[in-house]
């Protein structure tokens, strides 16, 4: 089992780093003429409250399985 969960971690490991590898860089800001970039596009951005996103969906989790456990324990 222990030669299980190291293969995995090394495995995850490379892929992360693979995808570091073969990323392209950020493609230069497009400009309309005058060298200058236009105006964002109106909105919020998408990943504005993105660690509110996750510690709400850790928790979540949390409660999903604690409710579980405490069902199995009822029912045994």
């Amino acid at each position: 089992m222990k030669t299980i969960i190291n293969t995995f971690f090394v495995l995850i490991v490379y892929f992360t780093n693979v995808v570091k590898i073969f990323a392209a860089p950020n493609p230069p800001p497009p400009n309309n003429g005058k060298g200058l970039a236009p105006p964002p596009p109106p909105g919020l951005p998408i990943d504005e409250n993105i660690t509110v996103l996750l510690i709400s969906a850790v928790l979540f989790g949390m409660y999903v399985i604690l409710k579980n456990n405490q069902k199995n324990i009822k029912i045994n």
